[in-house]
Order: C-alpha cells, then structure tokens, then sequence
C-alpha cells in the first residue's frame, strides 16, 4: 500500500449534531485536514448531503455506516454510497456482508473499510453478547476473512494493529479510531492508543473526534497531532 501523505492520515469524525457545526468546524479547520468522518449522529441530523458537497469541494469523505443487512440490501447500499462521492465507508464484518460490499465495490474508487469489533467493548461486552473466545481471536478471524472476501481495509482498535498487519500485509488500510493524544481523557473508549503508537503498530489512517472538535481551538489541536504523526 502506497503510505499517503501524513495529512490525508488523519480522518478528523464530525461527532456533531448539526450541519451548521460541522460546516464551521471544516471551515476552522480549513487546509489542515483533508479528510472527515461523517457518522449517524450527523446523518440523521440532516449532514448527508454534506457527503456529495464536501466531496465536491476536494475533501475526502468516510462515511461510517456500519452497514449489516441481507446481502442484496447492503449492495444496494455500498453502489448508493459510491455514487454520493463518498472515499470511504464502513460495514460490519460480516462473511455474508462482505462479500456483498466487494461485489458493488468493484471497480469503483470506494474503500470498504469491516469493521472488525468496536473499539468501545471489551472482553465483558463481548461475552455478554453472547461470544465465545477473546476480542482478538475475534478481531483476526473477521480480518482474515475480509482479505480473503477483498475488502480495502479494516477498522480496528490499536491495540490490535500489530497483529493484525502481521496478519494482512501491507496493502490493506487500517483505520484506528480511539485515537487519544497524550493526556487526553479517555471517553467511552475502552481501547486507546496515542497517535504514535498507533503508527508504530501499523496503522495508515487515524481517526480523531472529540480531542479536536471539542477543543479551543479546533485547527491548533489538528496540526499538534499531524506534528506527533509526523514526527511517529
């Protein structure tokens, strides 16, 4: 995989719940970052069509869906999104999904991104929902089956990212949210790791929400972690 430019590493999440905030938060931003991450919490607030104009404007767009359907269904959905000009999206690691996602994808500029197990749960929630063996077990046989179905990349926390590049090689993007900088709180995240240490184990795209869009000043917070970035 060819590495990008340490800007079009970081994927900055627009975890907002207006158009109007995440378009001041973009302008703010402006030419430090490259590529955003548009989720539910924004589409359902009327920030979809942002995903045609943004793309429109130069910027890159991942559109984080976390599709999980019947096949023809979640088909359907991957050459819709294809055709909002979206760079990136998401659905759940699924054989079955997957292989339906690949399929639309094809021949396309869309990267498929399976979400392998989110970063949020840890071995309790997953034995809880009723699965046997550990996170990573898990994680390296959902990922195993997204390089054999031919999906682009995978979601993963960083704490599995060692592995799992050991486990895909290098042509398949890894996107890690739970990315905190040094000093940052925690969150609802369970599974963190600093920029830099996300990097070191494999990572090629960041995502970052809350320790930029909620900070003072949103452009300082984004070039301070395309600086430890670089500096990784």
């Amino acid at each position: 995989m060819n590495q990008p430019d340490v800007r079009d590493r970081l994927i900055v999440g627009l975890d907002v719940s207006s158009r109007s905030e995440a378009e001041t938060i973009v302008a703010e931003l402006g030419d430090a970052v490259s590529t955003y991450k548009i989720g539910y919490q924004l589409v359902f607030a009327g920030g979809l069509p942002l995903v045609e104009e943004m793309s429109r404007a130069g910027k890159r767009v991942f559109l984080d869906m976390k599709l999980l359907d019947i096949a023809n269904t979640v088909e359907k959905g991957i050459e819709s999104i294809s055709r909002l000009g979206a760079a990136m999206t998401t659905i759940h690691a699924y054989p079955h999904a997957m292989a339906a996602a690949a399929k639309a994808a094809e021949g396309s500029d869309l990267l498929i991104l399976a979400v392998t197990v989110l970063t949020s749960l840890d071995e309790a929630d997953l034995a809880a929902a009723g699965y046997a063996g550990t996170i990573a077990g898990l994680v390296a046989t959902r990922a195993a089956q997204a390089r054999d179905a031919g999906i682009g990349g995978l979601v993963a926390s960083a704490a599995e990212a060692s592995a799992l590049r050991r486990l895909v090689g290098p042509d398949m993007a890894l996107v890690t949210p739970g990315i905190r900088p040094s000093g940052s709180a925690a969150g609802d995240q369970k599974r963190i790791a600093t920029p830099t240490e996300a990097l070191r184990d494999g990572a090629s795209h960041l995502v970052v929400a809350r320790p930029i869009i909620a900070a003072p000043d949103r452009r300082a917070a984004a070039l301070a972690i395309l600086a430890e970035m670089a500096s990784a």
